[in-house]
């Protein structure tokens, strides 16, 4: 059975440089064993990324034995819903690509949050990087 986007069309990829995903196959598709549910497409950003390391979820570290290469602002990422929404809350909330992510998100973040971060990624990704 396919996997719906959070605007009920077929799930599309979320990224493949870094290759993301729970299954890392480049999309945010979440089966019964991620229990973490990473159905968030997220564009990285200095301040997302920040938040994120400040609060015990260091994504720009690489760990080679989670076949996990670090990220930089500009790459795309399916993050844990449970995780955007706490950046989200604390007002650092990462743009979010709606097409790529999962209906589950949708269980734990509102579909006006994702909108209110909804963008397509730019030409230049490290321009999210900021000064």
């Amino acid at each position: 059975m396919t996997e719906r986007n959070v605007l009920g069309g077929e799930l599309e990829p979320c990224g493949t440089d870094p290759m993301t995903g729970f299954y890392r196959d480049g999309s945010c598709a979440c089966g019964p064993e991620d229990v973490g549910v990473h159905a968030v497409c997220a564009v990285m950003t200095t301040e997302f990324l920040e938040h994120q390391t400040s609060v015990g979820n260091d994504l720009a570290t690489p760990r080679p034995e989670w076949r996990f290469p670090g990220l930089r602002p500009g790459d795309r990422w399916c993050v844990v819903a449970a995780r955007w929404r706490q950046a989200y809350e604390a007002g650092a909330g990462a743009p979010v690509v709606l097409a790529s992510t999962n209906e589950r998100a949708l269980e734990v973040v509102p579909l006006e949050w994702l909108r209110e971060h909804a963008v397509d990624v730019p030409a230049d990704p490290g321009s999210l990087a900021g000064d």
